[in-house]
């Protein structure tokens, strides 16, 4: 209970300076979003959103301490003050901005479809009509699915049992966010699966703050300062093999 009480209660306040936060901030990720964040063969976090905070936080003056969760829990971690920031490939949305605070854009990014490779009926989301959905949830596919009559869909907490229930045969397709549909494609799909059609609903991720928070001005500045200087093109060019839009 006492742990409890010392979480919640972790906040950040600045110091007398003005230039750093006094206490270690609670930074949300994602428990499995290739290549955003996931744990490398040794066990640690890694990917390209726990880089991009590393940098900020460091530009920042901050310590913090990553605490995995799954995606559905973030935003109730930040409105109930048990997390202080959140990135996870997070879409901004004017729903969202209701209850939390965004940054910057950080990443531009859609929704692609993936099937069985041996699949021929389905070319586009407008073919998921009729058909049997995977799906994280939580996230915007969620909502986007649900307007394309789909016979039914199947929510998971882990993006990747979506993917499995493709491979498998429990689902017709999967839809996700297009960087981990064709990263997972490629590092663990064993040419069982392709990806279809365009992206669609194209928007940005953002990092998450609670309402108010006085670490987004300061993590913006960061931001905006990697994106002039190159250090985030450099880490855009690490984790995707190509340079930022």
């Amino acid at each position: 209970m006492k742990k409890l009480v010392v979480l919640i209660l972790a906040v950040a306040v600045f110091c007398t300076s003005g230039t750093a936060f006094a206490e270690k901030l609670y930074v949300g990720v994602d428990t499995a979003f290739v290549p955003f964040e996931y744990k490398d063969k040794d066990g640690k976090y890694t990917g390209f959103d726990v880089d991009l905070w590393a940098e900020i936080a460091k530009r920042i003056g901050v310590e913090y301490e990553l605490k995995p969760m799954d995606f559905n829990g973030l935003i109730p971690g930040l409105t109930t003050g048990n997390l202080d920031v959140a990135l996870a490939a997070i879409f901004i949305k004017s729903s969202r901005e209701k209850v939390i605070d965004f940054s910057h854009p950080y990443f531009r990014a859609g929704l692609k479809v993936m099937v069985q490779a041996s699949n021929k009926d389905i070319k586009a989301p407008e073919d998921l009509k009729g058909k049997v959905v995977a799906v994280k949830l939580g996230t915007a596919t969620v909502e986007y699915v649900e307007t394309l009559g789909a016979k039914k869909i199947v929510k998971f907490p882990n993006i990747d049992q979506a993917y499995l229930e493709v491979v498998t045969g429990g689902a017709d397709a999967a839809m996700h966010d297009t960087p981990n549909v064709l990263y997972y494609i490629k590092t663990a799909g064993n040419g069982k699966v392709k990806a279809v059609g365009p992206d669609v609903k194209a928007a940005q991720y953002g990092i998450a703050f609670p309402q108010g928070s006085a670490l987004r001005d300061k993590a913006n500045i960061a931001l905006l300062e990697m994106m002039e200087d190159g250090a985030y093109a450099k880490l855009y060019r690490k984790w995707f093999d190509t340079d930022p839009e």
